[in-house]
């Protein structure tokens, strides 16, 4: 069995885990890329999510060597054997573990933003990782949940080893793999996806999946989509808080997806203001493979456009207002749909763009219009700064001080968000706007 991506293999799992809906269930997410696994199963199961923290506490001059384990709460799992044979001190092992739990701490607000913990005392905890090779961290999480008095533990993974459940019979009370191929080497091998799940995406993740409505499991407000741009279907997930003002369209750059954990991050910050979002893919999987698509503006317009047409026969779109979010290349396609004859978009909000890209379309974009650049981004800056003297729409140019071209500097992609969550809302209104 192989699976497109994480989310595919966490929907196939959340459905195989579907006797569990109903239950006083908490989904734990083994960071970083058993949490977009871990979400899906949240959706189908109607439950919370949440990360397991798992620090593995290594002999101090063999640190691969596992001596214990720690997590939150103040757990700890110590292996007396190992700490006996590698004759670690009292002192080293106090050291070792004082290092660790900071590390977990920092963890846990990076991740959770401030939010507590999800108690799991008393309730089924589904701990979920991306799949299990050797088994030590799914080991000590187990170990983990158990300490934190969780009523009933279930291990829950895509793919796993033939001889998994003897590896770890005895530390869950249910063990769940999708797959046990004999021919297993690694992990990743089942994926055609597994690229590496940031800390951003992770916090995006939890952020996403805490906000919201509780009661529908993947229901009408947070659910996945197949937008139809002509006979081409594109895969897309669309969010639309309750009360919505807008919706923003996302039209990602050259080699990002709609996984982008940078566009993630900002979607879920619009959704906190009260905007929904759709993220998508404007190429098939198959398109991909031919680069010349990737950087075709015209086509990506095309399928933007398409794509909005199709969201407007949506019923969260009824009477709301429409905006695109481009990062990259995707800025350009943005700016290329909106001066459409009849795109009716209501504003526009490129991050780290190339809005030259669109080239003649610029003097004839009809929506206000932001573009957002790192100060040390010194060459699309230019870009922007020439692109920006040639539209002729309400227009404004934000520098991000010390930002590169990813916004990866501490800060930097959360000014992006309040930056683009400002412009959509003192520009998208309710009432039927930006209709054609």
């Amino acid at each position: 069995m192989v699976f497109t991506d994480r989310l595919e293999a966490g929907r196939q799992l959340g459905e195989r885990l579907r006797h569990l809906r109903g239950e006083d269930v908490v989904v734990l997410g083994l960071p970083r890329g058993g949490v977009p696994v871990a979400a899906e199963v949240a959706r189908v199961l109607d439950g919370p999510l949440d990360v397991c923290l798992v620090r593995k506490l290594g002999v101090p001059f063999q640190p691969e060597l596992g001596m214990g384990a720690i997590g939150e709460d103040g757990v700890r799992v110590i292996n007396d054997a190992v700490v006996r044979e590698a004759r670690v001190t009292p002192f080293e092992l106090a050291q070792v573990e004082e290092h660790e739990r900071e590390v977990l701490e920092r963890r846990g607000l990076r991740y959770r933003g401030g939010r507590p913990p999800v108690g799991v005392e008393g309730r089924t905890a589904v701990i979920v990782d991306d799949g299990v090779a050797t088994g030590s961290t799914a080991r000590a999480a187990c170990r983990i949940a158990r300490a934190r008095r969780a009523a009933r533990i279930v291990l829950a993974v895509p793919v796993a080893p033939q001889d998994w459940t003897a590896r770890l019979g005895g530390e869950a009370d249910e063990l769940v793999a999708l797959d046990t191929p004999v021919d297993f080497f690694a992990v990743g091998q089942f994926y055609i996806d597994f690229g590496q799940i940031g800390d951003e995406e992770v916090a995006a993740c939890l952020e996403r999946m805490a906000a919201r409505p509780r009661g529908l499991a993947a229901g009408p407000a947070d659910r996945d989509v197949e937008a139809a741009a002509g006979t081409v279907r594109l895969r897309g997930r669309m969010t639309v808080p309750e009360g919505a003002n807008g919706i923003v369209l996302f039209a990602h750059g050259s080699g990002s997806s709609r996984h982008s954990p940078r566009n993630q991050f900002v979607a879920t910050g619009l959704n906190r203001a009260g905007l929904g979002t759709l993220l998508f893919d404007l190429l098939t999987e198959e398109e991909e493979r031919d680069r010349a698509n990737v950087f075709d503006t015209g086509l990506l317009a095309e399928r933007l456009t398409a794509t909005t047409d199709w969201l407007r026969g949506q019923p969260e779109a009824e009477g709301l207002a429409l905006g695109y979010f481009g990062a990259s290349t995707g800025a350009a396609a943005a700016l290329w749909a909106a001066a459409e004859p009849r795109a009716g978009i209501a504003a526009v909000v490129s991050r780290g763009g190339r809005p030259d890209l669109a080239g003649p379309r610029l003097p004839v974009v009809g929506a206000p219009t932001l573009l957002i650049v790192g100060s040390a981004d010194l060459t699309v800056l230019d870009l922007n700064r020439q692109a920006q003297a040639r539209l002729r729409c309400e227009n404004h140019l934000a520098i991000v001080p010390g930002a590169t071209h990813l916004f990866e500097e501490p800060g930097a992609l959360e000014a992006v968000t309040e930056l683009a969550r400002d412009w959509f809302t003192d520009h998208m209104a309710p009432a039927h706007a930006g209709r054609p």
